[in-house]
């Protein structure tokens, strides 16, 4: 008979070995920005970040912010704000507002990079006083060195079987980007005209994402794709291919492995959320997978929910032979998530499913 120690202990160690990462925990989050601007535009950033700060103070769930320049090459800055938690900050940041927000800085910037923390502990005077009062993240969360990103865009109604055999006729990139960043997979799914492409990478996610625009391959790919883009570019101007991607981007906000198990079957299910509800739709289809992750016997694998906007995507790997019916929520869950759509969910078309061998 197994005794509750036993089990406790056992619980434990499961809780140990899995994987998490989500913005819904709930505490407060820092996101710090190295902006490296161009020589002799210091004047113009600044007055452009005033500008952006102003906006900003409006958004709802912002807290604060502060600008600072480096003590060593007045190129350099950092902006670093704390927000009520991820949720507000990630609804503005995927926004068309956004976007026509930060347009200024545009002509004084060479470079930008956005970091993402919740707030874990707090330590001296008025933030010890106060932590109490400021929702902290509870314990750290265990991760594989994983990030996991997508892109989503839509094609010309009437171009998809064109799309769908250019995108899975494709060379691999390379794995290796450098000594420390490695392509891991990339999956690829179709529903209807739209398309979503989740990449896994170890390392450093933008050393990533230039390396693959880089490569012969993938560009000559990006280009046959052109012509039936419904947002149109050009991947040779800097600012259109910042723009397009820039709205395509589809972050992940919950990501859950329920142990060290071994490779499922791959699915990806969207669900179009009503206007507003994004987020919230989200949160609820997190909320069921933490659940199946308890099930060491259930089976679903690992799940990563992306989500943008009203654009809710949701990656889970299931038992070989579970079939797509296994990461269906339950329907008591599925009840509360019909509320938040604006359509029926649906399962994408499978195109290409590569995992890079020197990974």
């Amino acid at each position: 008979m197994t005794t509750m120690s036993e089990k406790l202990s056992d619980q434990l160690t499961r809780q140990s070995k899995r994987v998490s990462q989500s913005v819904f925990d709930g505490s407060r989050l820092r996101v710090v920005l190295l902006v490296d601007v161009y020589d002799g535009a210091q004047q113009q950033f600044l007055e452009a970040y005033e500008q952006l700060c102003n906006q900003v103070a409006q958004v709802p769930g912002h807290v604060s912010d502060q600008l600072c320049q480096s003590i060593e090459n007045p190129s350099q800055w950092l902006i670093t704000s704390e927000w009520e938690s991820a949720p507000p900050f990630l609804t503005w940041v995927n926004s068309e507002e956004h976007v026509r927000m930060v347009e200024p800085l545009h002509s004084c910037v060479r470079d930008t990079r956005s970091l993402r923390f919740h707030v874990v502990r707090e330590t001296g005077g008025d933030a010890a006083a106060s932590a109490s009062r400021r929702r902290l993240q509870t314990s750290p969360r265990i991760g594989d060195g994983v990030i996991r990103h997508a892109l989503t865009f839509t094609v010309r109604p009437g171009s998809e079987p064109e799309v769908k055999r250019i995108l899975a006729d494709y060379a691999s990139p390379r794995a290796k980007v450098d000594e420390t960043t490695r392509l891991c997979r990339t999956s690829l799914f179709m529903h209807g005209n739209r398309v979503v492409r989740a990449i896994e990478v170890r390392g450093d996610l933008l050393a990533a994402l230039r390396h693959v625009a880089r490569q012969p391959e993938v560009r000559a790919v990006e280009e046959a794709i052109n012509p039936y883009l419904e947002q149109e570019r050009d991947l040779d101007d800097q600012e259109s291919a910042r723009v397009f991607f820039t709205r395509a981007a589809l972050p992940a906000v919950h990501h859950v492995t329920a142990d060290e198990l071994p490779e499922g079957e791959r699915l990806a299910q969207y669900y179009p959320a009503r206007p507003g509800d994004g987020m919230r739709l989200a949160e609820l289809l997190a909320q069921h997978d933490e659940a199946a992750a308890e099930d060491p016997d259930g089976p679903v694998l690992r799940s990563t929910i992306f989500q943008r906007d009203d654009v809710v995507v949701r990656l889970v790997d299931v038992r070989p032979g579970s079939g797509p019916r296994a990461a269906t929520p339950e329907p008591g869950r599925q009840a509360a998530l019909s509320a938040l759509l604006d359509g029926e969910p649906v399962g994408m078309d499978l195109v290409t499913d590569r995992r890079s061998p020197d990974a």
